[in-house]
């Protein structure tokens, strides 16, 4: 199913209300957090506190990178600035895991060391912070899985098919920190009811490994993900079969010898084919016949914004090949 220009600056609104809604949550909770800990004097709650901040300043990454990917194409960047939302997303990945994944697993190990003397009020009041970050986070989950959800009923998909396609890094990143600051969260209240009865600082202690460990994972996807668009990644395989069929269908070319796609954005796709023209058609013909075709592919897949169409002798072409062979042949 295609996408409209006007539906992808839709797109682009629902995701900056999406990240918009969790800094406005990671700020609060961030507050919420660091002054819990230090109360409760808790290594798994200053973790989640480090989170947020993590998060935090990973939301301002991806805000700016929303604004400054729709500049348009000028002389030193002639297919724009889409690739700005993947820069800013492998920069707050690295965040994630310097911010939030290191620092946890560092808090985990010093409570290790130093072990703990919390007060059983202090830990009441650190698990009434979680509690309350919990439906922070849960709320801005919400949200991102509900915007994640209309794009799977516009694109005719699963909400479960369309998280795993989802080609926007900034609502991509939002969706992985608050499901795993929901986790964190999770996993910290535990430790710390367990150090609470227990009063054995071990059990916050590896919550707050765990919760580095699982950031550190999250912040690895992320950074991979951003990488693989950075460096080029081709358009979804489906795309490219449905936009080959299209052009072996068009009377005026005989086969289509080379397609190659890459992603410039979220809703940006550089496609370059090379085709080989059926005989018998004059030069003005063809022209025509680009043009009408090159129409033809932007109105089926309007995120197509750079089309080339390079005319081939897929024969001549065969030729070559075979005289190359026989001049040197395999293994000679």
């Amino acid at each position: 199913m295609t996408r409209s220009a006007g539906t992808a600056t839709e797109r682009d609104g629902e995701t900056r209300i999406t990240v918009w809604v969790a800094l406005g949550a990671n700020l609060v909770i961030c507050v919420a957090k660091g002054i819990g800990g230090v109360i409760a004097g808790s290594p798994a709650l200053l973790s989640e506190a480090a989170h947020s901040v993590a998060d935090s300043l990973n939301e301002v990454f991806l805000l700016a990178s929303v604004k400054r990917s729709r500049r348009p194409a000028d002389k030193r960047h002639p297919f724009g600035y889409g690739k700005e939302r993947f820069f800013w997303s492998l920069l707050a990945a690295v965040g994630i895991f310097v911010t939030g994944g290191c620092f946890s697993v560092f808090q985990g190990i010093e409570a290790f060391r130093s072990g703990g003397s919390e007060s059983h009020k202090g830990y009441v009041i650190g698990l009434i912070v979680l509690f309350a970050a919990l439906l922070a986070e849960g709320a801005s989950l919400v949200r991102a899985v509900r915007q994640v959800r209309g794009e799977a009923r516009e694109a005719g998909r699963s909400t479960t098919e369309e998280i795993r396609r989802v080609r926007d890094p900034a609502l991509r990143t939002v969706l992985a920190e608050d499901s795993t600051a929901c986790a964190g969260v999770v996993l910290a209240m535990i430790g710390m009811a367990l150090h609470m009865v227990t009063g054995e600082v071990a059990y916050e202690a590896w919550a707050s490994i765990l919760i580095g460990v699982l950031l550190v994972y999250v912040a690895y996807t992320l950074g991979k993900g951003a990488r693989a668009q950075l460096i080029g990644e081709a358009a979804d395989p489906a795309m490219q079969s449905e936009v080959r069929a299209l052009l072996r269908r068009q009377p005026e070319i005989d086969s289509v010898t080379a397609l190659l796609t890459m992603q410039l954005g979220p809703d940006s796709v550089l496609l370059a084919a090379g085709i080989d023209l059926t005989a018998g058609y004059d030069s003005e013909t063809v022209e025509d016949a680009m043009v009408r075709i090159r129409d033809e592919l932007k109105a089926r897949w309007p995120e197509l914004g750079q089309v080339f169409l390079d005319v081939t002798d897929a024969a001549a072409a065969r030729r070559a090949a075979e005289r190359e062979e026989a001049e040197h042949p395999a293994g000679a």
